[in-house]
């Protein structure tokens, strides 16, 4: 009897300090997740925001300047993701010789292009925390223009559909991928336009 009583208390004791572990732990998420839905309703696709960024985010992630550079990054490996498909498409039309490679081949530049843009950008806006203020403006002109023009060449590539008979299947499944890609990047650059945005004003209120 003894030793079943001591098995119970321990049971109880575990059970208890599970649950003080956990309850930590689901404030945190909480705090994660307001953080991140109020920062995403400055973006213009609110939904996708939350739901791209949520899974990434943590509760070291606590200010605009980090959710940015998340969100920059998403975009990243979303477009890379994209083009990894789309070069998959462009190989087998190349072998079946259809007229419709061309179309692919002339998307599959922009979203290189796009690629590259993002990618620069992610440096971009790593390097213009280590420069601090001195070279805040050049560095945010810089991933303003390059994330900008990744939002062109996606929507150019989609535009470029519209002339060609792909197969339904294949041309949707594009369309959609890079519209995610687009969609994605536009609600990186919205947060990143937050951030610069308060980090000058904060910026001036302390200039003497």
């Amino acid at each position: 009897m003894a030793q079943i009583s001591l098995t119970f208390l321990v049971i109880l004791l575990t059970i208890f300090c599970l649950s003080g572990m956990v309850e930590p732990a689901c404030r945190r998420c909480s705090r994660s997740r307001a953080f991140v839905e109020k920062q995403c309703e400055a973006t213009r696709y609110t939904k996708l925001c939350v739901q791209g960024l949520l899974p990434y985010v943590n509760s070291t992630i606590q200010t605009q300047q980090q959710l940015a550079q998340v969100a920059l990054s998403v975009s990243l490996s979303r477009a890379r993701y994209t083009r990894a498909y789309v070069i998959g498409v462009s190989k087998q039309l190349r072998q079946k010789r259809t007229p419709d490679y061309a179309a692919v081949e002339d998307c599959l530049n922009q979203i290189n292009d796009g690629v590259t843009q993002i990618a620069q950008s992610v440096k971009e806006f790593r390097q213009m925390s280590i420069d601090g203020e001195k070279q805040f403006l050049w560095h945010e002109s810089n991933v303003q223009s390059w994330v900008s023009a990744a939002l062109t060449d996606a929507t150019q590539c989609i535009d470029g559909f519209s002339t060609y008979t792909i197969k339904s299947k294949v041309k949707a499944t594009i369309k959609a991928k890079v519209l995610n890609v687009a969609q994605v990047t536009s609600n990186a650059l919205a947060l990143f336009n937050g951030y610069t945005a308060r980090h000058r004003a904060s910026f001036r209120a302390k200039k003497p």
